[in-house]
């Protein structure tokens, strides 16, 4: 088993101790809780005559059934008004810090924390959803976890857990122009699969990584879950503690100093020990698409459709499915894709400088006819900035429509959804048979400067041939 690296010694410093399954008890430093994994969980609290232990240590926003266009009250959709009324009630009721539509504050649940310095090095963090690996950009413990284990937090403020064993993901050299942390994610799920990290946690080391800002880190880490790992960090550094200084909750004063000190002594050992490592070259990465159904089944812009005998014989199910569900044949290049719709946002992709990389090649330049092109900030707070900056002109002159925070059309759980066949650029996480809300609707992953150029052209295109 590893030893000595950051995983290692956060899991150590939360461990309550050890429950006769064998699994750890492991206290949770922030809960992050929503409008759709936790209703049922308060309701089981109620059941039990259970209250919530650490109000202090949890806090709410709504994002998944948020309208992004019209966001009067009542929402048009019932359910999702029932929904949000439920938090609404659920954290006045149990003196939970809630950032409402209309705080300022609110947003998707994986921008919000990191930008008021909610999320800090050395935490352990939870919560109701499967890209909470994004806070581990700043070398946090974070786990997606499902309804009852909200419960379980919301009442004891500990999780039973087996500990992961460790796979030290590195990636050297320099990025080229044009390619972005998206790639270098996709590009790393597609060579060790969506099922290549499963009983890991994904440390993202060597100077690509160190290279990257926190917004592009978060990047990487939102999608470690999508290859398997349940928890994806990248060891605190100065680029972290940039980021955080002079943050809503981030320490001040003599605390400040005393809190990197710290956080600098969490990093993994030189000499620590990995259950696993693989190394990747930065130089060998360019634009990268997904083509099928799963985020592992992607490519480079360049390259064609894999044929099938490109692939393992246990794989070959799926991969005709893929083929038959996308309509995409083998050995077809995945350059000159027709697309329908092109969505800019969500929790991989919906940070401020992901909009500027966008805004450079949407500026100047008309969308394609017929095509349908949104801009969904990740927050409010990254809505006001990006206005500041000029961006939603930019983007609304080029012809794209900008729109009001929210999760959006990353899984439609709101009124974003694509209708029948349609096929989408997407900067969102999963590429999944039905994810965008259609039961037959096809999703393309891509970085957002790459959604911006397929909006342009109505295909998918090479960024690299704009900038």
């Amino acid at each position: 088993m590893s030893k000595g690296t950051l995983f290692d010694k956060v899991w150590d410093l939360h461990t309550v101790g050890t429950l006769p399954s064998g699994q750890t008890q492991l206290f949770i430093g922030l809960h992050l809780i929503h409008e759709v994994t936790s209703p049922q969980a308060f309701a089981m609290l109620r059941e039990r005559g259970l209250s919530v232990m650490y109000p202090q240590r949890t806090v709410a926003t709504v994002d998944h059934i948020v309208p992004t266009e019209d966001q009067a009250r009542p929402f048009a959709d019932t359910l999702a008004e029932e929904m949000i009324q439920n938090l609404e009630k659920n954290c006045k009721d149990n003196n939970i810090r809630f950032y409402n539509i209309g705080s300022g504050s609110q947003g998707i649940v994986h921008v919000i924390a990191p930008e008021q310095g909610l999320t800090q090095p050395g935490m352990t963090i939870a919560c109701g959803d499967s890209h909470t690996s994004t806070h581990g950009a700043f070398g946090a413990i974070s786990f997606g976890i499902g309804t009852s284990q909200v419960r379980d937090v919301l009442a004891s403020q500990t999780l039973a857990l087996g500990k992961l064993k460790v796979r030290r993901v590195e990636v050297n050299g320099e990025l080229k122009p044009g390619v972005y942390a998206k790639d270098v994610v996709l590009h790393l799920i597609r060579k060790l699969g969506v099922k290549g990290g499963v009983g890991y946690a994904y440390e993202y080391a060597g100077s690509t990584f160190e290279a990257m800002s926190m917004e592009e880190r978060m990047t990487v880490c939102n999608m470690a879950i999508e290859g398997g790992a349940r928890c994806g960090y990248v060891n605190p550094d100065q680029v972290t503690f940039d980021y955080l200084e002079g943050r809503d909750f981030a320490p001040k004063g003599d605390d400040w100093s005393k809190a990197v000190d710290w956080w600098t002594n969490l990093r993994s050992d030189a000499d620590a020990d990995y259950d696993d490592v693989v190394k990747f070259d930065a130089a060998d990465i360019e634009p990268t698409i997904t083509w099928g159904i799963t985020p592992d089944q992607g490519i480079g812009v360049s390259e064609a459709v894999p044929t099938a005998d490109s692939f393992a014989e246990a794989d070959q199910p799926l991969i005709q499915e893929a083929y038959a569900y996308m309509d995409l044949a083998p050995g077809t290049a995945i350059q000159g894709t027709p697309v329908d719709v092109c969505f800019i946002g969500s929790c991989t992709n919906g940070r401020l400088s992901d909009l500027q990389e966008a805004a450079k090649v949407a500026q100047g330049r008309q969308v394609a006819n017929g095509i349908k092109a949104f801009v969904v900030p990740g927050s409010e707070r990254v809505k006001k900035e990006a206005e500041a900056e000029g961006l939603d002109k930019i983007f609304e002159a080029a012809g794209f429509e900008w729109r009001e925070a929210g999760c959006s059309m990353c899984l439609a759980m709101n009124p974003d959804k694509l209708q029948g066949r349609q096929i989408s650029a997407s900067s969102s996480n999963r590429n999944f048979k039905g994810r965008q809300g259609s039961a037959s609707g096809r999703t393309l992953l891509m970085s957002p400067a790459m959604v911006a150029a397929a909006a342009i052209a109505g295909k998918v295109s090479d960024v690299r041939e704009l900038l």
